[in-house]
């Protein structure tokens, strides 16, 4: 099976290791692009999702703790799995704490890496379809009028048409109007749903 559209990044100083899983990987189909360091990634690299990290941990510089911890900081989630031929317990502790989806041990066996690459994809096709989601409330949210974005906080806070239509001094038909175009422009067909996508938007957007 061809694993069209998903990318694997691979960090390691070892050439051979480069080399022997950047050929095994993209003969099972993955795209491929490898690094000889952590400041290589950084500085020439944009994972494209879904994707996975997969990445050594002891390097001459900048170790993959040290990257892995960078990554967060700069808010790039790509799901990590890690490889290394020797490492403290404290090491593999941080680097699942960390969010890591696995560690494995040099020498592993190759089943236990796609196996563990096929549960890091899974993590990211994840994270690629909430960002989507997001986006989509994002732009729903944005194409409210004022009105509509009033009459949408005061339904999710659980006021009646009726009450709404008095906040406002307008008629109980015009409130009903406002609040049908905001179910529709959020693609929802229930004021919990409703309720779900306002409170999943960032708090500066209300």
């Amino acid at each position: 099976m061809r694993m069209i559209g998903q990318h694997v990044y691979l960090v390691d100083d070892d050439d051979a290791v480069r080399v022997s899983l950047s050929r095994m990987l993209q003969y099972l189909g993955y795209t491929v692009e490898s690094y000889s360091s952590p400041e290589a990634f950084l500085e020439h690299s944009l994972p494209i999702a879904p994707a996975v990290l997969l990445l050594d941990m002891r390097m001459p510089q900048m170790n993959g703790l040290a990257l892995q911890q960078e990554l967060l900081r700069l808010g790039r989630n790509t799901p990590i799995v890690f490889i290394s031929g020797e490492s403290q317990t404290q090491e593999i502790i941080d680097a699942l704490k960390g969010g890591a989806i696995d560690f494995l041990l040099k020498p592993f066996n190759m089943e236990d890496l796609v196996q563990a690459i096929h549960r890091a994809m899974a993590r990211s096709r994840e994270q690629l379809s909430a960002f989507r989601d997001a986006i989509d409330v994002q732009r729903g949210y944005e194409s409210l009028t004022p009105r509509e974005r009033q009459v949408c906080k005061l339904v999710v806070k659980g006021l009646m048409n009726k009450e709404i239509a008095e906040q406002f001094d307008c008629s109980l038909k015009t409130v009903k109007v406002h609040r049908a175009r905001v179910m529709e422009k959020m693609g929802v067909t229930s004021l919990l749903e409703l309720a779900d996508k306002i409170r999943a938007l960032p708090e500066h957007s209300l």
